[in-house]
Order: C-alpha cells, then sequence, then structure tokens
C-alpha cells in the first residue's frame, strides 16, 4: 500500500469533511476525484478548496511540498459516479450522518469497484457493523474517522468491520502516515469509537460540575483550556499520570485509592433534561450567544487558535 503518490483517491460527498480530506490527500501528491450527488456541488468545492490552498500557501501553512497551484491540479470534480471510481484505490465517503444513506452508497460503491479497493467511511459515530451492512465484500471495508479541521487536527479513528482484512487496516494506517495524519488503530469497534467516548467522559463531568452548582459554565471550561488542555495538546492521559510519579506503577500506588474514591462519587450518566439543557444554555449564551455570527466569529477563533497550535507542534516536532 506504500508510495501510492500519483495514483487516484475517490472522495465522495463535498462538504466540508470531504474538502478537508480532499486538501489532506493532494497535499501528498495523490490525485483527487470529488463527487457529490448535488449538480454543481463538487464544482463549488474544488473553487472553495483553491481559494483556501492559496490562503494556506500566503500563511506559510499549506502542506507538502508542492505549491497551491500544483495541488489544485491534482483536483478534479465528477458529477457521473462511475467515472468518480475509475482508476481509484481508495475510496473515502463524506456524506452526511445518515446510516441509511451511507448503507445504500456503499452498496452502490461495491458493484463499481473490483475486491481490492478499499472502502472507508468519515462517520464520525455509526458502527463499521451497521455502515457496511449492505456490501457484500466487508474484509476491504473500514472507518476512517477524522477529527473536525482534518488540515490541522490530525488525529483518524481506524475502526475495523469484524470482518476487515488485517492488510486493509495496515494499508489504510500507511496511507494516513503517509500523507501527514496520526492514524490510531482500534482493535475492534466499539459504541463511540475512542475520541467520542473520552470526549463523552469529559462532558458528562463537566455537566454535572456545572448542574450540581460546583462550577460555573465559563470556570469548567477554564479547567480544560487553562489546565488539562495545556498538558493534553502534546502528551496524553497515561503518559501524564507517568510523568506525574516516578512513572505509572508509583502514582498508582500514591493516587489509585484516591481516584477510585472520586470516581465511585460520579454516579449515573446524567440525563441532559430540558430544564437543565435551557439552564445551562442560557448562561453558555451569556458568554457567546447563540446567533449565527457570534457563532461563527468563535468558531473562526477557535480555527485561529488550532492553527498557532498546529504550527507551534510542527515546530517542536522537527526539534
Amino acid at each position: 500500500m506504500n508510495n501510492f503518490k500519483g495514483k487516484t483517491i475517490a472522495v465522495i460527498g463535498s462538504g466540508l469533511i470531504g474538502r478537508s480530506w480532499t486538501m489532506v490527500f493532494i497535499s501528498a501528491g495523490y490525485r483527487v476525484k470529488i463527487y457529490d450527488v448535488q449538480t454543481g456541488q463538487a464544482t463549488r468545492a474544488v473553487e472553495e478548496i483553491s481559494k483556501q490552498l492559496k490562503e494556506l500557501e500566503e500563511a506559510g501553512m499549506l502542506r507538502g511540498s508542492l505549491s497551491a497551484q500544483e495541488q489544485t491540479s491534482l483536483i478534479s470534480s465528477q458529477e457521473d459516479l462511475g467515472q468518480t471510481l475509475e482508476g481509484a484505490f481508495f475510496i473515502q465517503e463524506c456524506v452526511f450522518e445518515d446510516l441509511t444513506a451511507k448503507q445504500g452508497i456503499f452498496h452502490n460503491l461495491e458493484s463499481h469497484v473490483g475486491e481490492d479497493v478499499i472502502l472507508s467511511s468519515s462517520t464520525s459515530c455509526l458502527l463499521p457493523t451497521d455502515v457496511f451492512l449492505q456490501v457484500t465484500h466487508k474484509k476491504r471495508c473500514i472507518v476512517s474517522h477524522p477529527v473536525n479541521p482534518p488540515y490541522y487536527v490530525k488525529l483518524v479513528e481506524l475502526v475495523p468491520h469484524p470482518e476487515t482484512d488485517a492488510a486493509v487496516m495496515e494499508g489504510t494506517y500507511s496511507l494516513m502516515k503517509e500523507v501527514g495524519q496520526s492514524p490510531v488503530r482500534l482493535r475492534r469497534e466499539i459504541d463511540g469509537f475512542a475520541l467520542n467516548r473520552i470526549q463523552y467522559a469529559i462532558i458528562a463531568e463537566a455537566w454535572r460540575l456545572v448542574k450540581d452548582g460546583v462550577l460555573s459554565v465559563a470556570d469548567v471550561d477554564l479547567v480544560m483550556s487553562e489546565g488539562l488542555g495545556m498538558r493534553y495538546a502534546f502528551i496524553g492521559p497515561m503518559e501524564t499520570i507517568h510523568l506525574n510519579a516516578e512513572g505509572l506503577e508509583q502514582y498508582m500506588q500514591r493516587y489509585g485509592e484516591g481516584m477510585k474514591r472520586v470516581l465511585s462519587s460520579f454516579g449515573p450518566v446524567p440525563e441532559f433534561s430540558e430544564e437543565n439543557v435551557k439552564k445551562i444554555n442560557q448562561e453558555m449564551c451569556g458568554l457567546i450567544p447563540n446567533e449565527p455570527q457570534h457563532l461563527a466569529a468563535r468558531r473562526e477563533r477557535r480555527d485561529r487558535f488550532i492553527l498557532g497550535l498546529a504550527q507551534l507542534k510542527n515546530y517542536q516536532e522537527s526539534k
């Protein structure tokens, strides 16, 4: 699976994730055919990608060794599915998160390509067993779940179907490494995959602390952004505990009982009742109004900060 530069990848769906995957793949020299069922949508996506690549080049954040113009030349927009899939060795599906739609798409895709073509889904929470239900040859199916925005946040969760061939997992892993992402291999499918399971655990306890009047919305977010997040931007929870003592084993000897005591006080999963949602939303909107212009400005700020962090991480990794 290595050294496929110059070969073709098909991206199905030209929304935000489809455009992001396209940018990642072309940055490594792959040709990408981007398809969308809506007439003209793929063409508009190529125009948007071209604009973004030029902006990234001007900011010095363009990925890969090719210029923005050279990368743009590797993309073609398609309105015929058969032509899109012709010559592709890897297909990345990026349509909206609807199980029935995804099942139908993969059933259709399989009828156009050989058994050696890898079928990959960008789903963030649907199990491979369900997504690939209508595929006959499930051994070449895999979930490649990116984190938004994939161009700056490099993690990709690779989740196998129970029948996925080991070579497909390894080939997809190699591809993701080659295009500059940071893939993790789940050994089996599990509801929520890894990222969302960890993220939901954090959200659940943050919710409880606000609901129970322990912390305000602003302060619970500060616990992460000015506390845990400062470490977690560069190291994970396992390395954190390893470094917070003379190794992981000593950490558990020191703090294991305390951890069990605190964890036992967490209680059941929050109900996220309508009453609590309205109350916490009101507090949140006092900080950031849920109007389009305010949310858009905050998202732009988030992405600008992520870009800066990505620059710092790139610098750190080069040392």
